[in-house]
C-alpha cells in the first residue's frame, strides 16, 4: 500500500501532511511509529479507572499525534471526546469513545499494511 492509499483508507489527509512535514520519507517514519505511542492505552485505561485528569490529558496528546500524522477522522473523534472532558471532567456521553477506538483500530490495521 503506498502513502497515499493509506491515508485514503484511514481518512486523512496526504497532500496536507505531506506539506506539513517536509518528506514522504519522513510521513512514513512517524505513521510507522504509532503504533508504540502509548496515548491510546493510557486514554483507555484512564476512561475504565474513570481517572478524568489522566484520560483528558491522553486524549489530548492523541488528538495532537493524529493532527500531526493527518490522521484526519482520529483527529476529529479524539478531539470530540477531549473537549467532553476537558476540565477534566467526568465523560457523561460514553457514545464518544466508540468511534476513538474503531478509528484507532482502522489506522493500526492500515499500518501493517504499509
Amino acid at each position: 500500500m503506498t502513502l497515499q492509499e493509506f491515508y485514503a483508507r484511514i481518512g486523512g489527509n496526504y497532500e496536507t501532511t505531506i506539506r506539513r512535514l517536509p518528506s514522504e520519507a519522513l510521513v512514513r517514519k512517524f505513521v510507522l511509529k504509532y503504533p508504540g505511542d502509548p496515548s491510546f492505552n493510557q486514554l483507555k485505561d484512564a476512561l475504565a479507572a474513570q481517572d478524568w485528569e489522566t484520560a483528558f490529558r491522553a486524549a489530548h496528546t492523541l488528538k495532537g499525534v493524529a493532527q500531526n500524522l493527518g490522521m484526519d477522522h482520529l483527529y476529529e473523534v479524539s478531539s470530540a471526546l477531549c473537549e467532553a472532558l476537558r476540565g477534566p471532567k467526568p465523560l457523561t456521553d460514553p457514545a464518544l469513545w466508540p468511534p476513538v477506538v474503531e478509528a484507532n483500530d482502522r489506522v493500526l490495521a492500515a499500518i501493517q499494511e504499509l
